[in-house]
This record gives structure tokens, C-alpha cells and sequence, in this order.
């Protein structure tokens, strides 16, 4: 049985609860700066705001797929990861280059435990 949450703001950013797994995906909320690390910062507050909706937090990541536009980029969404990231457990991340719908440039897609 698949528990769905609802979105949230952007209609992308959602949560689903299956079984002891949390599977949520988020993209930075309107307005969408053309920053590859706010919009990075802000899409991680939004995977904060899902794992806190299903039980988790950031500590129980099992794996993250980090989508962007330019991977040029890739250090401004480093910069926001390490920023965020629970470095006592850091999960497996696999970035990855990616056309996204515009305005946005990253979209985050994180696996945790409940």
C-alpha cells in the first residue's frame, strides 16, 4: 500500500511513503531564481519539508540523484549540498546532466528510510 501525500508548491515537489521507504522529489518553489545554488538550497528545503511530512529527516537519505541543466554549474550545487547534507551520514549521490522544465535547473530525487 503506497501512502501519497500532497504536493507541494511547485506541483514537482512531492512525497510518497512506501512500506519503511520515503520517496520525494522537489525542485525550488516560485519565484525560481536563475542561481544553480539558491535554486539547489531552496530544493533541499523542500526535500527538509517532504522527509519531515513522512517521519524522516535528511540523517536517514539512503540515496540521492541530484538533476541539472549545466554541468558547468556543478559547483555552485556542491557548494549548497555540503551545505546541507548530514556529513555524519552522507548518502550516495549521483549527479546527473538533464534538460528540466524552465525555469528550473536542478531537481533533487532522494530515497530515505522512515
Amino acid at each position: 500500500m503506497i501512502t501519497r501525500f500532497p504536493g507541494l508548491t511547485p506541483t514537482r515537489s512531492r512525497a510518497v511513503v512506501h512500506g519503511d521507504l520515503v520517496l520525494t522529489v522537489a525542485v525550488a518553489p516560485d519565484p525560481v531564481t536563475p542561481s544553480m545554488y539558491e535554486q539547489t538550497a531552496k530544493a533541499l528545503a523542500r526535500i527538509d519539508e517532504s522527509l519531515a511530512l513522512c517521519g524522516s529527516d535528511k540523517s536517514r537519505i539512503l540515496s540521492a540523484i541530484v538533476y541539472i541543466t549545466d554541468m558547468k554549474r556543478k559547483g555552485e550545487m556542491n557548494r549548497a549540498w555540503d551545505e546541507w547534507v548530514d556529513t555524519k551520514n552522507p548518502p550516495m549521490r549521483a549527479c546527473i546532466g538533464a534538460d528540466l522544465e524552465p525555469p528550473h535547473i536542478v531537481e533533487i530525487v532522494v530515497t530515505a528510510a522512515k
